[in-house]
């Protein structure tokens, strides 16, 4: 039997990260290409310092940080956190990795979806709006297959590998994911 609840979508299950995930943070800190394409590359970590911001992630409001978990092998593929939520004007984002290894199997929409569902079916949020590097191909693909629409451009927002990039702005609101994805618990 699955699992299932609102953190469990069809491939991939929600849960609080733990210490003992720090063996694929650091394996993913080896990951260049997806550690270019999110929004600033860090320095090399060591054991310890993973182990202690894994325990500070303390997910007790709208802003958390998940480990992405593949259902059919119970290993961690990725992680998502929420950011940047206001819950007075209902708006929020998140950023998303998928592990390079557990790429192209549908984990980083799954997650998506799962995210979403609970920020606007449960917390009454109403858009969500991400910034992705123009670059960053896979991930511009993947917010359009979602729902999200092209919003505008910050032009020259980052530097990376020697030349400047824009941050594409893309946004989906809680009516359009719903007609598209639907909300858990409801016919």
């Amino acid at each position: 039997m699955g699992v299932t609840g609102p953190w469990a979508g069809e491939r991939v299950r929600l849960r609080a990260p733990e210490p003992s995930d720090a063996d694929a943070f650091l394996a993913a800190d080896d990951d260049e290409e997806g550690a270019r394409a999110g929004w600033r590359l860090f320095p090399p970590r060591g054991r310890w310092a993973t182990e202690e911001w894994l325990r500070q992630q303390a997910n007790d409001g709208d802003e958390f940080r998940v480990v992405i978990e593949s259902l059919s092998s119970g290993e961690a593929v990725g992680t998502l956190n929420t950011h940047t939520c206001d819950p007075v004007e209902g708006t929020c984002s998140y950023g998303v990795t998928v592990w390079p290894w557990h790429r192209r199997c549908g984990y980083a929409s799954d997650a998506i979806v799962v995210a979403l569902r609970y920020l606007f079916g449960e917390r009454r949020y109403q858009k969500c709006t991400v910034t992705v590097i123009a670059y960053n191909e896979a991930s511009l693909a993947l917010h359009r297959s979602l729902g999200f629409t092209e919003e505008g451009r910050i032009r020259r927002a980052h530097f990376r590998a020697g030349q400047y990039w824009d941050d594409v702005v893309l946004g989906i609101t809680a009516e359009e994911f719903g007609q598209r994805w639907g909300f858990a618990g409801t016919s």
